[in-house]
Order: C-alpha cells, then sequence, then structure tokens
C-alpha cells in the first residue's frame, strides 16, 4: 500500500490519471463480463427449461403413451419409447411414470420400478411444474407434467430433464466470445484513456498538480494585489477576468466574469475599445468620474489569437491635481500678463511726464484704470465666485498679450449652486483655452466673447469664438476623451473638454457644443438662489 500511494503521489499528473483510468475501464470491462457470462448462463437455463417442458408435454400427449400406461407391464412398451425420444431430442432423461411416481422408463434399466426423485405433487394435481434439482443422474434442469386420459383423469407422469453439467458446457463454449468482447472494450478503453491522458499534458503543458495550484496560488495573489485594474477579454467578447482594481475603478458587480462586455461595462469609449480588439497605448478613457489610461494587447497562445488583455490605470485624482494646479498656474499667468501690461502702461505714463506732456499722462491713466475698472466692477457686481473673477480678468489680460479680444459679458447676476471655485474655474478656464487654441495662427479677426447670465433657474455660461467652429457631425465626439483637432506633440490632446463634461454633470449641469460662426459651446448649471441685500 505504501508504495501504491508513492506511485500516486510522485508520479506525473497524466500517469496518475492514466492509471486511474485503465483501473476504471478494467472494473467496468470485468463486470460487464461477469454480468454477460451471469446473464448467458440464466438464458441457456431458461431456454433448457423451456425445451424440457416442450419434450415433457409432447410425450404426455401421445396416444401411445397413454395406451402403454393402461397395459399390464407399461415399462416393456415404455422404456424403449422414451430411450428413442430421449435420444433424438439430446434430453438427459425422460421418465414416465405413474400417478404414484413409480418408473416405468429410466436411462438406466435397474432403476425402472423405483421412486421418482423430485417433486411430483403439482403434476398429480394436474399441473405441469420445471425445477432445479439433484435427482440420481445429478443436478438436472427437469419438467414434470401430468398424463390424462379418455376421461380427463391423471393416469401417469412425464419428466424430462438436462444435466446441468450440458448447460455450463454450452456456456463456456461460448465464454470465448464473451471474452474476446470484454477485451475489444478494454482495449478502446485503454486507447481512449491515452488519449485523454495526452490531452491532459498538453492542456496542462506538463506542469503537476502541485505546481498548478502554486502557480494559481501566485497568479491569484498578484493579479489582486497589483494597483492597476486588469481586464481579460475573449475573442468572442466575453469578459473572462476582471480583478479587485478593475472592479472598483468601474463599478462592476461579482457576477461580471463570463458576460459579454457590452453586458458587463457602461456604455462609452472604453467599451468600444475592448470591443474592437485593436491595441492601444496609454488612452485616456473617460468612465463615469474617473479618468483612465489604457493599455490595450492581443493575448496570443502560441501563435493563436485568444482575446485582449486590457490594463487600467487611474488618473482622476492625479488629473485634479493637475487642474488645480493649471488653475494657480493660470492664475499667476493672468497676475504676471497684468503686471506685464501694467508695466508697460506705467512707462508710457513715466514718459509722457518726463515729455512734460501732463495732460496726456492724465489721459492716458485715466483711460487704462477706467477700462480696467469697468470690467471689474461689472464682474465684481454680477458675479459672486472671488475665483471666477480672478480667471476672467487674468484671461482678459492674457488675450490680450496675444492680440486676442476677449469680451466678458455677465448679462445678469451670475451665482452657482453646487459647483466649487476649482470646477467653475476648471470649466471656465478650459472653455477659453479651448478658444485660444482654436485661434492659434489664424488670420483675420480674432475675438472671444463670454457670456453669464441666470435663467428658469439655470446659470448659464456660453463660450464663442471666431474660429475654424467645430467639424460637421462631431458636436458630441468633441467631449470624448482623446478627441483633439491639434497634430500629436501639442501637448495633451482631447482632454480639455471631456473634462469639462465630466465636471458639468458632476455639478448637476451639462454642456453642448455647436457652430455658429465659430465654435460656441454652452454649460447650463444649476443656479444659486441670490441672497436679498440688507435694507
Amino acid at each position: 500500500m505504501r508504495g501504491v500511494r508513492h506511485f500516486f503521489r510522485g508520479g506525473s499528473l497524466a500517469r496518475r490519471l492514466l492509471v486511474l483510468q485503465l483501473g476504471v475501464v478494467a472494473v467496468i470491462a470485468g463486470t460487464g463480463a461477469a454480468l454477460m457470462v451471469i446473464t448467458v448462463r440464466e438464458r441457456t437455463e431458461e431456454q433448457a427449461r423451456q425445451r424440457v417442458l416442450g419434450v415433457a408435454e409432447t410425450v404426455a400427449q401421445s396416444p401411445e403413451v397413454v395406451r402403454a400406461l393402461g397395459a399390464a407391464d407399461p415399462a416393456a412398451r415404455l422404456q424403449p419409447l422414451a430411450e428413442g425420444i430421449r435420444r433424438r431430442t439430446g434430453v438427459a432423461f425422460v421418465v414416465v411414470m405413474s400417478p404414484a411416481g413409480i418408473r416405468h422408463s429410466h436411462p438406466t434399466p435397474e432403476r425402472i420400478g423405483g421412486r421418482f426423485v423430485g417433486t411430483i405433487a403439482p403434476a398429480q394435481r394436474g399441473r405441469p411444474l420445471t425445477e432445479l434439482y439433484r435427482g440420481t443422474l445429478g443436478p438436472s434442469v427437469r419438467a414434470v407434467v401430468p398424463v390424462f386420459g379418455a376421461g380427463g383423469e391423471v393416469v401417469g407422469l412425464v419428466s424430462v430433464g438436462e444435466l446441468q453439467e450440458k448447460i455450463a458446457a454450452q456456456v463456456e463454449h461460448q465464454l470465448p466470445g464473451l471474452l474476446a468482447l470484454a477485451a475489444v472494450a478494454l482495449t478502446l478503453g485503454a486507447a481512449l484513456s491515452l488519449l485523454v491522458a495526452a490531452r491532459v499534458k498538453r492542456q496542462s503543458l506538463g506542469l503537476e498538480p502541485r505546481e498548478i495550484t502554486t502557480l494559481y496560488e501566485h497568479h491569484h495573489a498578484t493579479l489582486h494585489a497589483i494597483r492597476e485594474g486588469v481586464l481579460v477579454v475573449d475573442e468572442d467578447g466575453v469578459l473572462q477576468l476582471a480583478n479587485d482594481e478593475a472592479r472598483r475603478l468601474l463599478g462592476l458587480p461579482d457576477v461580471a466574469e463570463g458576460t459579454p462586455v457590452r453586458a458587463a461595462l457602461p456604455a462609452g469609449t472604453l467599451r468600444d475599445r475592448l470591443q474592437s480588439g485593436a491595441e492601444t497605448r496609454d488612452e485616456l478613457h473617460l468612465v463615469g468620474d474617473r479618468i483612465l489610461v489604457v493599455n490595450q494587447s492581443t493575448a496570443h497562445v502560441g501563435r493563436r489569437a485568444v482575446g485582449v488583455v486590457a490594463t487600467l490605470r487611474d488618473r482622476t485624482e492625479l488629473q485634479e491635481l493637475v487642474r488645480e494646479l493649471d488653475a494657480v498656474r493660470s492664475l499667476a499667468d493672468s497676475l504676471r500678463s497684468q503686471a506685464h501690461e501694467s508695466a508697460n502702461q506705467l512707462h508710457a505714463i513715466v514718459g509722457l511726464v518726463e515729455l512734460g506732456r501732463y495732460d496726456e499722462a492724465i489721459a492716458f491713466a485715466t483711460e487704462q484704470v477706467e477700462h480696467a475698472q469697468d470690467l471689474l466692477l461689472r464682474l465684481q457686481e454680477r458675479v459672486e465666485e472671488p475665483a471666477l473673477v480672478a480667471l476672467l480678468l487674468g484671461k482678459a489680460a492674457a488675450a490680450r498679450e496675444r492680440g486676442i479680444e476677449l469680451d466678458v459679458n455677465p448679462e445678469t447676476p451670475f451665482a452657482v449652486a453646487g459647483a466649487s471655485p476649482t470646477e467653475l474655474v476648471t470649466i471656465v478656464g478650459n472653455l477659453v483655452d479651448n478658444a485660444m487654441d482654436a485661434l492659434a495662427g489664424r488670420e483675420g479677426p480674432q475675438w472671444i466673447a463670454v457670456t453669464l447670465w441666470a435663467e428658469g433657474g439655470e446659470a448659464v455660461i456660453e463660450v464663442r469664438d471666431s474660429g475654424p467652429g467645430i467639424p460637421s457631425g462631431h458636436a458630441e465626439k468633441v467631449f470624448e476623451a482623446g478627441w483633439s483637432t491639434k497634430r500629436a506633440g501639442q501637448g495633451e490632446r482631447g482632454l480639455g473638454l471631456a473634462l469639462v463634461r465630466q465636471t458639468a454633470r458632476r455639478a448637476g449641469g451639462s454642456v453642448t457644443a455647436a457652430s455658429d460662426g465659430g465654435a460656441v459651446f454652452t454649460v447650463r448649471l444649476p443656479a444659486a438662489v441670490r441672497k436679498p441685500e440688507p435694507a
């Protein structure tokens, strides 16, 4: 037993599986052969029963037998008759007896006149019977039937039997065929077991169970410990694997694995990319409130493509920090622009004073102050968020440096509910920057109009420009992460407008795009109720 346990523990998986299958096949083949032998024996015995019963009934119905039973010496006439029938039919014995069971015939003449050994009571009452019984000739299958006289009374009995030795010989005669059938079944089973063992060896790449278990445990631990999301999609578009980070990033349910990608993932660019199977490197995709960096590669087994593997990295927190940094940088650039512009204006005023042209210096300074003060006063009067006021002032100065006319017009009191100062700066800053990028390098008048107003419980931000507008049929596509009209290498592409839409939706609003001479972007946000000023 110890050797057997060592064999099963130390052998390869394929060998152990082969031995196990061969054992099962051998047991099944042996059991089947035994059942066939038993079935053949039972069938042979049943055939012998029917045969001896038929011979006995034929003898009992013979008129010659009836007449002989009524003679003065029945044995003299019945012994040769019974022996002739026995030899012709090949049975072991044909015994004709009186109703009391006294033999009138027997294969051994010395036994004539003796009492029949066996059950005769049913036949004495007029019913035939068959039984297995050990008589004077040995164990036999026998039938005992009544012989009826002219008046219907039982005038004698006939017993016909077949020795079990002969039945056993008939069964043994069929054994070679039965054993050959069992051998064929065993051979086929062994061949199939070899094929299965070879396939298991190929499928398991020659690894042993312990190695497979170790590999699975390490794979499972690694897959669920890494900080990147991992998705595996097969060639039929069915999600086969999603690790913990992928479930968290995409909000996948526990039953997502094994379902088609179109049903497991929300509609969007990421789902389209996974279904396409195309290879990608560091693509940005907006999924809900998250910005994901996606890498996708084709998975191969040998030379056959079996699907795709995608990795997901969350850039949401980093992007929020970048947005805040961009907002601070934008304000800093605006202050620098204003400082640069103020320095130029101051130099011009100082030059006019040195030239003694005091009236012109005063008029120039007054004009500049009134222009800046007018915009500041209009913004402060109607826009409640100081960060947005500062951003618009800075963007106006930056636009003047680039030769662009930026017109900021708060038509009504403007206050937004549910949007933080950073979110407002993100929305307006990205829209204005997008407009400036669209005007870069273009000839003709360059202007941007920013209009703020409130209507129907909504705060509306509209940004227009004199640029080329939005390509036909792309009014929705411009908000997809990664979509851009910029050439490659011109900074981060296709993220600004996607962030605008994401931020607007997070604040409970919406954004639309259209072309009207140039691009027109309209953002609608829930308006804050303006507090009444104290009397």
